[in-house]
């Protein structure tokens, strides 16, 4: 699927220079002269990354940054400033405002597309690092707080060691997937553990302790005879 890039500048020689080279290497163009036209085409298109110019006619590009930083929809798009080179107080506020690079004009288009990929590379490690922090799951009676590794049912909060921890994470974050033990116990313990499989067994027994209204009937930790187990 093409990557979508929204171009917006009042130049129309330069639309067309970037509309060339950003679509020979593989990207999709959509294209506007003014902010007004921008938002439009944001609010009618799936667009992954902006280029916007900061000097537009009607309003400028840091209004428009602003607007976009400030809607649910598309404050998240990666948004690239096209700059003169006389602009640099312009240039600081945008990036305060969120702008997450600048390119000064004249510039050329290997050192644009390095820095498209730079950006996307970065927005995607933090958007995975930023899920990975903030991450709660919230299942029925459930909930377990990766950040601070507290689990919560009935509410009734509960100490759990870290390897009981993480294996109630991975059977309830993949909930209704069925996990072998030999998996279980590679990828909470580590491909270099020499201990049984039985390991495993021992602290779901333990788990089901904390969690079940009755361990010897489980309603959430299911065993799959033959496989291994699953968070129902």
């Amino acid at each position: 699927m093409a990557t979508n890039v929204l171009i917006v500048d009042d130049e129309t020689h330069i639309l067309e220079l970037l509309r060339y080279n950003l679509e020979s290497n593989g990207y999709k163009v959509i294209q506007s002269e003014t902010g007004e036209e921008a938002l439009g085409k944001l609010r009618n298109n799936h667009v992954d990354i902006i280029l916007l110019d900061l000097m537009l006619p009607g309003i400028d590009g840091l209004e428009v940054l602003r607007k976009i930083r400030g809607t649910e929809a598309y404050k998240e798009i990666p948004v690239i400033m096209l700059t003169a080179k006389n602009e640099e107080f312009d240039t600081v506020l945008g990036l305060e405002m969120g702008a997450d690079d600048y390119i000064g004009k004249p510039f050329g288009i290997h050192e644009l597309l390095a820095r498209m990929k730079a950006v996307f590379r970065r927005t995607k490690d933090n958007k995975n690092n930023r899920e990975e922090k903030e991450e709660i799951l919230y299942i029925g009676e459930l909930t377990i707080n990766k950040l601070t590794h507290e689990v919560t049912i009935r509410d009734k909060q509960l100490e759990l060691p870290l390897k009981e921890f993480e294996l109630l994470y991975i059977l309830a974050k993949n909930r209704g997937r069925v996990f072998d033990r030999q998996y279980l116990l590679d990828k909470i313990w580590g491909y270099d553990y020499y201990g049984e499989t039985r390991t495993v067994d021992v602290h779901i027994r333990s788990l089901r302790k904390k969690i079940e209204r009755d361990d010897k009937n489980p309603e959430h930790i299911k065993t799959v005879r033959g496989v291994g187990y699953k968070y129902k």
